[in-house]
């Protein structure tokens, strides 16, 4: 099958490249790399530089044909979201759109799209949020996400496009960025390895749902299959709080630093847990076990301290 990755230089974007190329699937990256790495771009993969609100889009689709566009490009960050909507929307929305007219000009078959859950269920009525939860975004973020959600309804109804939304829990492991705002478990893992504390807004109780890569990619590919449609949830059902997860963080790597606390960030919602979706018909990743993965890459690819005999790694091993 043929797939065209919007964003698939990026962290989710470059895993599932990977999971489709293991399947067999010929692949193409679509990606104007404002946060995408060339690095993570699989070896031999056509890609194409733009963004998706460029005009030259319909020229890449004309050129590749794909059969699927898997659509993972956007601004991620909800603060920047915040702070200036008009661009948030002007990727998220316009970008979409433009992506999804050349979409129907080139007869694509399906597309599958990067959604989110904690952003669109918003504060939550109860726990864990099925899809079925009212949808109550309080960022631009997440309002965008639901709207490209209704286009995409709209454009199933009208023009017979199948579409799967995919609203992901809070994603983590390897290839996430660690710089930034979006990322919590990169962003300590990179703090502790560099021997830096990592800073929790607040008192640390507030929950998020972490989710494995490896199993995001399974459901982009369960996504694929024919008559799979509709929007379906990606997360584990479990709630850890930021208290909890520095600790695991802190045990794995064998770190002696400890949390920074300053004042929580307005608006910030304090739980947030996806019921499982029909797509994650396979064993999910314990929490415990993809940290450590996580962990394990995050060593293997951070440059060596200048202090530190070549070859040799600074961090103590990851106990077993």
């Amino acid at each position: 099958m043929k797939i065209l990755i919007t964003g698939g230089a990026g962290f989710i974007g470059s895993n599932i490249a990977r999971g489709y190329l293991a399947a067999g699937h010929r692949i193409a990256i679509l990606d104007d790399f404002s946060t995408g790495k060339e690095e993570n771009v699989p070896d031999g993969v056509p890609v194409f530089r733009l963004p998706i609100e460029s005009p030259e889009v319909a020229d890449v689709l004309s050129k590749f044909r794909p059969e699927v566009v898997n659509h993972h490009a956007a601004q991620i960050d909800i603060r920047k979201s915040v702070h200036d909507p008009v661009k948030d929307a002007t990727i998220n929305i316009l970008g979409s759109l433009n992506l999804f007219e050349c979409c129907l000009k080139t007869r694509v078959k399906k597309i599958i799209f990067a959604s989110t859950g904690g952003a669109i269920y918003g504060n939550q009525a109860s726990f864990p949020a099925s899809e079925n939860h009212p949808a109550n975004p309080a960022s631009p973020y997440g309002i965008v996400k639901l709207a490209v959600e209704k286009y995409l309804q709209y454009y199933s109804w009208t023009h017979h496009l199948p579409f799967v939304a995919l609203r992901y829990a809070n994603v983590y492991g390897p290839r996430q960025n660690p710089h930034g705002e979006a990322g919590v478990i990169a962003i300590f893992i990179h703090k502790l390895l560099n021997g830096e504390r990592p800073v929790i807004f607040g008192n640390g109780l507030q929950t998020r749902d972490y989710v494995f890569i490896d199993d995001v990619v399974a459901c982009n590919l369960e996504a694929l299959k024919p008559g799979i449609t509709g929007i379906h949830n990606v997360g584990t059902e479990i709630e850890t709080d930021l208290n909890a997860l520095t600790a695991q963080l802190v045990q794995i790597i064998g770190s002696s630093m400890t949390p920074v606390y300053t004042p929580p960030k307005a608006g910030e919602q304090m739980r947030s847990c996806l019921k499982k979706g029909i797509l994650q018909n396979h064993p999910l990743t314990p929490l415990p076990d993809g940290l450590k993965k996580t962990v394990e890459w995050f060593k293997s690819n951070l440059s060596s301290r200048p202090d530190c005999p070549s070859g040799q790694s600074p961090f103590p091993p990851i106990p077993s």
